[in-house]
């Protein structure tokens, strides 16, 4: 899979060094607090998650770091870059790109039109064809149903054609948010191998996830978000122990 932008360098970040990094990050929504200073960072070829109940503010952070929402204060660096007041298109240029909740494919476009947009940054045909042929190796779903519309497709195929639209702007940082929701057992597992297969391929990954077990699986690190703030961190596996993570998200 190709990772980096033919254009575009790959992030000048040491291995095993903080790609993207939030530190004391505060966003409000009006009156209403959401993030009450959010410090956390993913390291160059990471997958962390990110967990914890509806309203947490794990949507809200993915949302801030691809500068779709403002921020009160606070800072985010991306390769060694202050991005804070970056635009969400100069986001998507240095490497960064998002899934969305609810994966936001376009219903009434071919799963080859969906595919297409994700690839706005390099239009050069032979380029795009690369990159669309890379996404089918990962989803071969998506490889049979190129002329299909994207509204016709399950769910979780609809999800893989999200991720592959994401990847076709071949970021360095992938953000995943939910990418379970509402899927069967079965492709939720395609999914995440899939997911797996995206980080030895050398993308930095940010999951927010609500099957905790999953995502702590899948994670090397994870964040638990609380009401706007980090409640706790650490390895997911020693977070997959903690009797209150058990107690609070693994119905143990």
């Amino acid at each position: 899979m190709r990772v980096a932008h033919p254009k575009r360098p790959a992030p000048a970040v040491e291995e095993g060094k903080a790609l993207l990094a939030l530190e004391e990050v505060h966003v409000s929504y009006g009156a209403i607090k959401a993030l009450k200073g959010v410090s956390l960072e993913v390291k160059r070829g990471e997958i962390v998650a990110m967990i914890g109940a509806n309203g947490a503010g794990k949507t809200t952070t993915l949302k801030t770091i691809m500068r779709v929402l403002p921020l009160v204060k606070g800072q985010i660096t991306f390769a060694g870059a202050d991005v804070s007041k970056a635009s969400t298109v100069e986001m998507v240029e240095r490497g960064v790109s998002l899934v969305p909740e609810g994966r936001a494919i376009f219903p009434n476009l071919t799963v080859r039109e969906n595919l297409e947009l994700g690839a706005y940054l390099h239009r050069d045909r032979t380029t795009m064809q690369e990159t669309i042929e890379d996404v089918t190796k990962l989803f071969p779903r998506l490889g049979e149903r190129m002329r299909q519309e994207g509204g016709t497709l399950s769910g979780g195929e609809q999800q893989m054609l999200a991720i592959g639209r994401a990847l076709m702007a071949r970021p360095s940082c992938l953000l995943l948010d939910e990418p379970s929701l509402g899927i069967a057992p079965k492709l939720q597992q395609q999914i995440f191998e899939a997911i797996t297969a995206i980080a030895e391929a050398g993308v930095t990954i940010l999951l927010v996830e609500q099957n905790t077990r999953l995502a702590l699986k899948v994670s090397k690190r994870a964040y638990v978000l609380r009401t706007g703030n980090v409640a706790l961190e650490g390895p997911s596996k020693e977070l997959g122990e903690n009797p209150e993570i058990q107690a609070a998200y693994l119905g143990g």
